[in-house]
């Protein structure tokens, strides 16, 4: 990191990729962002299997014990749960983005509200820099993308173009390089559809962030602020008992 930012306040303690996981799960409940049981959070590892949260628990009673362990086609290889029906969102974007280590999915309320209106946000606050040509709308509402042709669909409507998606009418998914990336990404992104929905609804049309500065503001944010949100938001979590790690 620069000389001239601050450190970090780390979390404290070592956390495996299966806590990490389970950390980012409470810290979306917690706020109110997790919709029962339709969300899922998975992570690819370099052996080709991947990471992934399980079907049937609500995400604040997620344990990293309960993480289960999946092949590249999300078949169970350990684990004492199911996996999502529609975990095909998951295999067929990792397939075809390398980069998309780490990929949210759940519906929180202001991002689904606004893919109900197919509606990108606009970039009208600084935070929201962050998301400059990186989000890609998902225009069609398909059903349930519970098999592997519907996932590849998806994947390559998706493409190269961006690391968050709003799926019409369904809604969110972030992608990141590490789980704390991509939990930072969920949060902002909720936030920005939130401001843009406040927005509209006082009647009054929002000022863009101005085009010139957004590429530095953004490579200063997209390097740090994850960081500093993530250790944050652990910590918060942890401050009310550690079961969560277990």
């Amino acid at each position: 990191m620069d000389s001239n930012f601050p450190k970090v306040l780390p979390v404290g303690r070592d956390l495996t990729a299966q806590q990490k996981i389970a950390l980012s799960a409470r810290m979306i409940s917690d706020a109110h962002m997790a919709l029962d049981v339709a969300g899922h959070i998975t992570e690819m590892r370099d052996d080709g299997t991947m990471l992934s949260t399980p079907y049937g628990k609500w995400w604040f009673e997620l344990q990293a014990s309960d993480m289960l362990l999946l092949d590249a086609d999300g078949r169970v290889l350990e684990g004492n749960l199911d996996v999502t029906p529609a975990i095909h969102i998951h295999t067929e974007i990792h397939r075809r983005r390398p980069d998309a280590k780490v990929i949210i999915h759940n519906h929180p309320h202001y991002s689904t509200l606004l893919s109900s209106l197919h509606m990108i946000p606009e970039i009208i606050e600084q935070q929201a820099v962050i998301f400059d040509d990186e989000v890609v709308l998902f225009d069609e509402f398909t059903g349930g993308i519970n098999d592997v042709e519907s996932g590849r669909h998806l994947a390559d409507t998706v493409g190269e173009r961006g690391n968050v998606v709003l799926l019409a009418n369904h809604g969110l998914l972030t992608f990141a390089e590490s789980i704390e990336e991509a939990t930072y990404r969920f949060f902002s992104f909720e936030r920005s559809c939130k401001f843009n929905y406040e927005a509209m609804a006082s009647g009054r049309k929002p000022i863009t962030v101005p085009e010139a500065p957004r590429r530095e503001m953004k490579r200063i944010m997209k390097k740090y602020n994850h960081f500093y949100f993530w250790n944050g938001a652990a910590r918060q979590v942890l401050a009310n008992g550690d079961a969560v790690l277990d």
